[in-house]
């Protein structure tokens, strides 16, 4: 069976804290060790664009990010790990789908409504203040999923509609272009704790109530030892219900824990000597990867550098991808015949050949067959069948950027734009 692909997301406007920690790093970095997976994690440094025009925040949040992600064990060689911004794509992508996409659909979203809702309590023009960035959110969010042909996408029930949208807009193109992406599905997270902060709301930057998942060990145990209790003292029974000290502390320890903390409530636990406990428990679990962490943020060249190397894995898919598009559209070369044409969209039934020999000469080749059996491409000779194996493999997989890449070990016995479009027609027919 071919794997399921899971994409995520983490726009680049602040500082990770426990919450985000909890409520998203945690958990997709155990999804990603999960057999079955295509995992895909990208930093959304777009996205950050329509939140802050601070240009210096938006380049900490994304190394902080980053750091914050491989440190919590995140495998970059086991997964796609990459930057938005180095993936041209994505915006040539939001642009094709801006032109299928109606406007309409674009005024339901729910952040672009509610910022027509406050401006008219205010009464002041309905779109005071609203960019165009922020109009065309989903349009940049339905391209970071179709690009790369997500099955799932991870999101709590607040985001429910814009994959729903993506869904629209990708069903909208293969109507009108035939068959090239996937129609995603929104992996509710259910179970997924929404952590309390400093002062018993929801823990957000908005409120500024916030626990950095990073700081320091001093800086933690003074930050935990702020949180908001009632006026109970010492002896005098305490509940969990609502308690927003208990509340963090469940989300990182045992059930048994839990229950050794919830007896210690019920029987008058001193509010300081369980604050104690919550950041004791808490700096078990984070003290390792802090170490990690702060190593990580001291080298940005190498944070740097894993990003450029998953821009590099998220390319060779995204590249071939968006030349199969760019035909789909009718952005192609002036000279590209009939028959090339035709087989950009093809039926499964009519898709080229890959086929591995021996020569006489005791040499391995492979070639390329269009539909018809007219010849393609044809390999040198190798040595070891295991050589050509690999190289048939990596252009069936990664299509025009492997033709440019064996150049020099393939003879193409027709002209690059046919022979584009034929593996375009592999590439589509595995789906």
């Amino acid at each position: 069976m071919k794997p399921v692909r899971v994409l995520t997301g983490i726009t680049t406007s602040g500082t990770p804290h426990l919450g985000n920690y909890v409520g998203a790093i945690r958990p997709t970095v155990r999804a990603s060790r999960l057999a079955g997976v295509e995992s895909f994690y990208f930093l959304a440094d777009y996205h950050a664009l329509i939140k802050t025009g601070d240009p210096a925040r938006v380049q900490r949040s994304t190394l902080e990010i980053a750091a914050t992600w491989l440190a919590c064990g995140l495998d970059p060689e086991k997964v796609t790990f990459y930057r938005q911004s180095d993936i041209p794509e994505i915006p040539e992508l939001m642009w094709m789908l801006t032109c299928i996409t109606g406007k309409g659909l674009l005024n339901r979203a729910h952040a672009y409504k509610a910022a027509v809702d406050k401006n008219a309590a205010a009464g002041v023009d309905a779109d005071d203040g609203v960019t165009a960035g922020l109009f065309m959110y989903p349009v940049l969010m339905a391209a970071d999923i179709l690009m790369f042909n997500a099955h799932q996408v991870p999101v709590g029930r607040d985001q429910i509609q814009h994959i729903e949208m993506a869904r629209d807009m990708a069903s909208s193109f293969n109507h009108l272009y035939g068959e090239h992406f996937t129609l995603p599905e929104a992996a509710i997270e259910e179970h997924v704790a929404t952590l309390p902060g400093l002062d018993g709301r929801k823990m957000s930057k908005s409120y500024d109530n916030t626990i950095p998942l990073f700081v320091p060990r001093d800086q933690l145990r003074k930050l935990i030892m702020g949180i908001v209790t009632d006026s109970r003292a010492p002896g005098e029974p305490k509940t969990t219900e609502g308690s927003a000290l208990f509340q963090l502390y469940q989300a990182f320890a045992s059930t048994e824990e839990t229950q050794a903390l919830a007896k210690a409530y019920a029987e008058g636990i001193a509010w300081g000597d369980a604050k104690q406990m919550l950041f004791e428990r808490l700096d078990r679990e984070i003290a390792p990867m802090r170490e990690v962490y702060d190593q990580l943020m001291k080298d940005p060249g190498h944070i740097e550098k894993t990003l450029k190397a998953g821009a590099e894995k998220a390319r060779a898919i995204a590249t071939p991808f968006t030349t199969r598009l760019r035909h789909a559209v009718g952005l192609r070369p002036l000279n590209l015949g009939t028959e090339a044409k035709a087989a950009v969209k093809p039926q499964k039934s009519a898709l080229p050949s890959f086929k591995q020999y021996r020569e006489a000469d005791g040499q391995f080749h492979f070639k390329v067959l269009d539909a018809k059996g007219k010849l393609l491409v044809q390999s040198l000779g190798y040595a070891q069948p295991r050589e050509a194996a690999q190289d048939m493999a990596r252009l069936q997989k990664e299509g025009l950027v492997a033709l440019e890449a064996l150049r020099g070990q393939l003879s193409l016995h027709a002209s690059e734009d046919e022979i584009a479009a034929a593996l375009d027609a592999w590439q589509l027919g595995q789906q």
